[in-house]
C-alpha cells in the first residue's frame, strides 16, 4: 500500500490551512426583492458595487442575479457569529433601501419563473453557465452554509463521514422552500431537488483518508471536469483553505435565531461525533439509506419517519432529534452554546415550510408572504 502524503506533497488547493478547533463560520444566500410586486429583483451586478465597503467585505454574488451571500468571519462562539449575521442582515436592509430593494430569506422565492432568471456577471458564474447551459437558469434556491473548523485534514475527514448521517435531520429541521413557480409543491423543501439539476450535489460517499479524498478530487481537476474544489457541490465537504468542514444541506432560514440554532446545533455535532463517536456503526452510513432519508426529510420535513437503519425501522424525525438533543447539550454546554439550540424546539414543531403555508392562506396569498419574509429579515 502507497504511503500516505505529507502536507508538503499535496497539490496547493489540498494544502489545510488549520483553524481554531470547532470555530464556526455562518454563510446566508438571500433574495433581493422589488417591494412593488415582491419578485425577485435582479439587481446583483447593480447592488454589489454600491455597498459600504465594509458589508462588501462580507457580501459576494451567487450564480443568479437575485442573490447575493452574506458570510460570517469565523467564530469561537455561535452567538457572535449570530451577532454579526444580525448586523449584516441589518446593514443590507439599510442600504438597499436607497435602491429602492428589500431582502428577504427562505430556500425559494415562492412565485419566481426560470424565463425571468438573470446569470451574474462574474467569472465564476459565466463558468457555471457554460457547464450546465440553461439548466443553470432555473429559479435560484438560497441556502445556509455552517463551517466548522477542524485543525487536522484526517479529523476533518472523520468528521465529514460522520456528519453525513446526521444531514437529513438537519435538512428536515431547516426546510423552509414549500412553494414553487406559485405553487404548493406539496414538498416542505422544493430548493432540494430543484439545486439537484446541478451536478456534484448529494451527499457524498465516505471516505478513508485525507489522501482517497484528495486523490478522488484531484483526478477530476487534472481532468479539467471542473476548474476548483468549491464546484463540488456536496452537502457536506472538506474545505482545506478554511481549515473547515461546510454543512451545506440546509434552507436559508427567515429569522437570524433560527439560523444560529441550526449552527449551533451544526457545531455540537462536530463536537459530539469528533470528542466521543455518535455514529460510529457501518449500518448508519449506508449511501442508500442517506439518499433515502434526504428525500423523506425534504419531503416531509419534521413530519418525516427516517430510516434507522441500525434498528432496521423507520422513526419520527422529531424522535431522532430529541434523541440527538440528549447526546448533544453536555457538548454545546463545552461550546458555550446551549442556549442558541432553544429555537430548536419550534423548529422541530414549526419549521419554516410550515410557516410559509400558513401565511400563504392569508388574503395576499404569495406576494403578502414575501412580504412577511422581508418583515422578518431583520427581527
Amino acid at each position: 500500500m502507497r504511503a500516505e502524503l505529507g502536507q508538503s506533497t499535496l497539490a496547493g488547493w489540498a494544502q489545510w490551512n488549520s483553524s481554531a478547533p470547532y470555530s464556526v463560520g455562518v454563510e446566508e444566500e438571500v433574495m433581493l426583492l422589488d417591494p412593488r410586486d415582491w419578485s425577485l429583483a435582479q439587481r446583483i451586478d447593480d447592488v454589489l458595487p454600491r455597498l459600504s465597503s465594509a458589508l462588501a467585505s462580507r457580501a459576494t454574488a451567487e450564480t443568479h442575479g437575485a442573490a447575493i451571500e452574506l458570510a460570517s468571519q469565523p467564530h469561537d462562539r455561535v452567538e457572535a457569529a449570530a451577532r454579526e449575521i444580525t448586523a449584516l442582515r441589518a446593514a443590507l436592509a439599510r442600504e438597499l433601501a436607497a435602491s429602492g430593494l428589500r431582502v428577504a430569506s427562505a430556500g425559494t422565492h415562492p412565485f419566481a419563473l426560470w424565463t425571468a432568471t438573470e446569470i451574474s456577471s462574474g467569472a465564476r458564474y459565466q463558468l457555471v453557465y457554460e457547464a450546465m447551459r440553461e439548466l443553470a437558469r432555473r429559479e435560484p434556491t438560497f441556502a445556509l452554509h455552517v463551517h466548522v473548523g477542524v485543525p487536522e485534514p484526517e479529523a476533518a475527514i472523520v468528521l465529514q463521514n460522520r456528519m453525513r448521517v446526521h444531514l437529513p435531520l438537519l435538512l428536515a429541521l431547516s426546510v423552509n422552500s414549500p412553494f414553487w413557480q406559485g405553487r404548493d409543491t406539496g414538498l416542505a423543501s422544493a430548493r432540494t431537488p430543484l439545486f439537484q439539476a446541478f451536478p456534484r450535489v448529494g451527499i457524498p460517499r465516505a471516505f478513508v483518508s485525507y489522501d482517497d479524498y484528495v486523490e478522488t478530487v484531484d483526478l477530476l481537476l487534472r481532468c479539467d471536469a471542473f476548474p476548483e474544489p468549491t464546484f463540488l457541490w456536496w452537502d457536506v465537504r472538506p474545505q482545506p483553505r478554511f481549515g473547515t468542514v461546510e454543512v451545506r444541506i440546509m434552507d436559508a432560514q427567515i429569522t437570524v435565531a433560527e439560523t444560529g440554532a441550526l449552527a449551533a446545533l451544526t457545531q455540537s455535532i462536530a463536537h459530539l461525533e469528533l470528542e466521543e463517536g455518535y455514529h460510529t456503526d457501518a449500518q448508519s452510513h449506508r449511501i442508500e439509506v442517506l439518499a433515502e432519508n434526504r428525500f423523506l426529510a425534504a419531503r416531509d420535513g419534521m413530519d418525516a419517519r427516517l430510516i434507522d437503519a441500525v434498528a432496521e425501522r423507520r422513526v419520527p424525525a422529531r424522535e431522532l432529534l430529541a434523541r440527538l438533543l440528549e447526546a448533544a447539550r453536555p457538548h454545546a454546554a463545552d461550546l458555550g452554546c446551549e442556549d442558541a439550540l432553544d429555537p430548536l424546539v419550534m423548529l422541530g414543531e414549526e419549521p419554516g415550510a410550515v410557516r410559509q403555508l400558513r401565511a400563504a392562506r392569508e388574503p395576499r396569498h404569495l406576494p403578502g408572504l414575501v412580504e412577511l419574509l422581508s418583515d422578518a429579515f431583520v427581527h
